[in-house]
């Protein structure tokens, strides 16, 4: 895992950097979560209202909206694709987006309708963390602390 300006970025994943969202390919579905810089910037997340699996989701459009104490805002899909599941842990824990990111606090899953055609639109490994880096040194963000 690269770390970035006190922030866990994991190599393996792609990302949204603008948006500070993660996907994962995990057979034919997508796993999709926020990055460890989006839950430093949001803070305590208090809940998590994922849209309802079977619903179609074009890139850029939301599969969930997330509240913390200081932010409310959208985790939009990085491929169009239809959501398959809804991480069902989130509603009775949301701050696990907090405290394990890239794992349990995971968001949706989706159906890509094209990855082949979109991944291209996602960084990707130490590209992609170096892009990452650039972005955060840009914005002047940092985790932790």
């Amino acid at each position: 895992m690269a770390v970035v300006n006190n922030c866990n970025l994991p190599e393996d994943l792609y990302y949204v950097i603008d948006k500070h969202v993660w996907a994962r390919r995990d057979g034919d579905l997508v796993t999709v979560g926020m990055t460890d810089v989006a839950q430093n910037l949001a803070k305590s997340i208090v809940s998590v209202t994922p849209k309802a699996a079977g619903k179609s989701v074009a890139r850029g459009r939301n599969i969930a909206t997330v509240e913390s104490g200081k932010w409310v805002g959208p985790v939009p899909a990085p491929v169009t694709g239809e959501i398959a599941e809804v991480n069902p842990a989130l509603a009775g824990s949301p701050g696990l987006i907090n405290s394990d990111p890239y794992g349990a606090g995971w968001v949706a899953r989706l159906r890509p309708a094209d990855w082949d055609g979109e991944v291209a639109n996602l960084a990707f490994g130490p590209d992609g963390v170096q892009a990452y880096r650039q972005f955060l040194d840009d914005q002047g963000i940092s985790c932790g602390g």
